[in-house]
């Protein structure tokens, strides 16, 4: 890989004199000629012979690692870097359609016109920042991992050397202004619902389903001999799609609950005028859809699988006479059931696995802030054991 000079001839004159060329004093003087990782030739130009020498330098070391990188492999758009991103990924369907909303409202009017070579940290920084006046802390998050994750593949294809993504900074998530409804604002929530929907706050207050588990639970998954309740499913409900049984959020998320003595009563006389099955859809094998009658045991008012959006329609002016915040979700239960289980001394794996979490350091992100009780307990235990002795300190203090 030669570094030319162009303006004058390889062959010298009389004396060894350099002989001018043609395009002697006009143009870029100096050329890099190299062949690239798909054996094509390729070259560049420069003004200044230290700049060649250095990108020929560069280029030869890269291509001798391993990390040669085309430099226009990364003029693609973010716009295609995200569709192709997209289209390769296999996620489920509720998960696809959100990370295509997330892609077309977010990340490609923002950075879609942009190729992908172009962009840099600064850019993804100020892009967050002007997310962050329209998502939420926790919406945000999630957006930008689909960011993330694209220029992460983008690296991997060798269409950019390192991620404009490194090391940005995403807003603080406040969990201290979580609010988790009293003993009475439970009951108050459970008696407020629709009969038909009553015990359902008891399975997420005393169980800590999430929603689509609590509507995707059907009577076989309740043991009421063994105190059991299994969760194996969830009902899920997309735009343009009936309601239908698919796989839970997680591997984790199939498990089996201790079922408590309130929420076994509600269920039992709930369960005394549940309707016949229903005719769903059954994605829950991915490879095998089948039509089948599910023994749901929550219900609409015709007694057809819950919708999600009539679901809220039915919560909002029952959560807003309970007394709780606006924007206050069915998952809020889900919370107040895994803080009982932390402040009751739960282990960290203990709530991971009731809740059906993919793994413990997702419930420590989510509920860190709730274990300082647990941490004043543990000292007490300390105090406890060892205050009521005499130290080596104590020993030396009175001795002097």
């Amino acid at each position: 890989m030669p570094v030319d000079d162009l303006w004058y001839l390889v062959n010298r004159g009389l004396g060894g004199a350099r002989l001018p060329s043609r395009r002697h004093g006009r143009g870029k003087r100096w050329r890099v000629r190299w062949i690239d990782g798909n054996g094509a030739k390729r070259e560049r130009m420069f003004e200044r012979k230290t700049d060649a020498e250095r990108f020929d330098a560069n280029v030869r070391a890269d291509l001798s690692r391993g990390q040669y990188i085309d430099d226009r492999a990364g003029r693609i758009t973010v716009a295609t870097l995200a569709e192709n991103w997209r289209t390769g990924q296999l996620h489920i369907e509720s998960t696809a359609i959100r990370v295509e909303h997330a892609l077309r409202l977010h990340i490609v009017p923002g950075l879609g016109q942009l190729q992908v070579g172009q962009v840099r940290h600064s850019k993804v920084q100020a892009w967050v920042r002007d997310r962050s006046q329209v998502l939420a802390p926790t919406t945000l998050r999630v957006v930008y991992g689909y960011l993330n994750a694209m220029f992460a593949s983008a690296v991997r294809d060798r269409l950019i050397a390192a991620s404009p993504c490194d090391s940005i900074k995403l807003p603080a998530i406040d969990r201290g202004k979580r609010v988790i409804p009293s003993p009475e604002q439970v009951h108050r929530l459970a008696a407020l619902m629709p009969e038909r929907l009553s015990a359902a706050v008891y399975v997420a207050a005393g169980c800590g389903l999430r929603l689509g588990e609590v509507l995707g639970l059907e009577v076989e998954d309740i043991d009421f001999e063994r105190a059991e309740l299994s969760v194996r499913q969830q009902l899920k409900s997309h735009k343009g799609r009936p309601p239908y049984l698919g796989q839970p959020k997680t591997k984790t998320s199939v498990r089996t609950i201790e079922l408590p003595d309130v929420v076994a009563a509600a269920l039992r006389r709930h369960l005394e005028s549940v309707p016949d099955p229903v005719l769903v859809d059954d994605d829950t094998d991915p490879r095998r859809t089948v039509r089948r009658p599910a023994a749901l045991v929550f219900r609409g008012a015709g007694r057809d699988p819950v919708v999600a959006s009539t679901f809220s329609r039915t919560w909002t002016p029952v959560r807003a006479k309970a007394g709780l915040p606006l924007r206050w979700g069915f998952h809020g239960l889900r919370h107040y059931y895994a803080t009982l289980l932390i402040h009751a001394g739960a282990s960290v794996k203990t709530v991971q696995l009731a809740l059906g979490h993919s793994t413990p350091t997702v419930t420590l992100n989510e509920y860190v802030h709730e274990w300082p009780d647990v941490l004043d307990r543990t000292r007490s235990l300390v105090d406890g054991a060892l205050g009521g002795r005499e130290t080596a300190a104590t020993s030396a203090a009175s001795r002097a």
